[in-house]
């Protein structure tokens, strides 16, 4: 696998520190667990944050241990598998996307909209689109993360492969197409739904579930 679209510094700042969002940090550890790279400076952002803060009195850590250690880029697959994780979402990180859920939000687009914990603000989902299909064009109210499982798509920003990681601010737009053979599936996070900037696309919206 070769990955060409890393995570940002300012994303593994905020991993490194710990105050991600629960649906965002879902994309940047399944990214960790794929990308050498980004675990390899994840970790030197952790030593800079460690020298800057030393001194201070430690704050009790709440995050279960195994999910602390991979987000330091210290964690072993296995104990990052052990990790709490929606079913669906295991699945397809191994591949095992016929186990999902599947449902129809346009033609030739899927999603698999993925539970997070009470009170949790953000949006996570699963996405199937077909071969060759355009999604509307679109940005978003905050942070959009979006991570290629399977296929791939292009955009303004380039060509997003499996492993790489489309990491975008609120003051980007894009209209992802998908690859015209294989089609994409990735997993997407934001702090907010997609704002569309076409109208039929705005008023469809609410009843395709994105």
């Amino acid at each position: 696998m070769k990955i060409t679209h890393h995570l940002d510094d300012a994303t593994l700042m905020s991993c490194a520190a710990g105050s991600q969002p629960e649906a965002l940090a879902a994309v940047v550890s399944s990214h960790l667990a794929v990308c050498p790279r980004c675990r390899a400076e994840l970790k030197q952002h952790a030593l800079i944050g460690e020298a800057l803060f030393e001194g201070l009195k430690p704050e009790p850590v709440t995050r279960d241990a195994p999910v602390v250690a991979f987000r330091a880029g210290e964690a072993t697959a296995d104990e990052a598998e052990a990790c709490e994780m929606p079913a669906a979402l295991h699945a397809a990180l191994n591949g095992r996307f016929d186990e999902v859920p599947w449902r129809r939000a346009a033609p030739g687009v899927w999603h698999y909209p993925i539970p997070l914990s009470s009170g949790a603000k953000g949006d996570l989902r699963l996405l199937k689109v077909a071969p060759g299909t355009k999604l509307p064009e679109h940005g978003h109210g905050g942070s959009e993360l979006t991570l290629i499982l399977d296929g791939s798509y292009s955009d303004e920003y380039g060509t997003f492969r499996r492993g790489d990681v489309a990491d975008l601010g609120d003051d980007a737009e894009h209209r992802p197409i998908a690859d015209p053979v294989h089609g994409c599936i990735c997993l997407a996070a934001s702090d907010e739904k997609p704002r569309f900037t076409g109208m039929i696309a705005r008023l469809l919206q609410p009843l395709a579930g994105l």
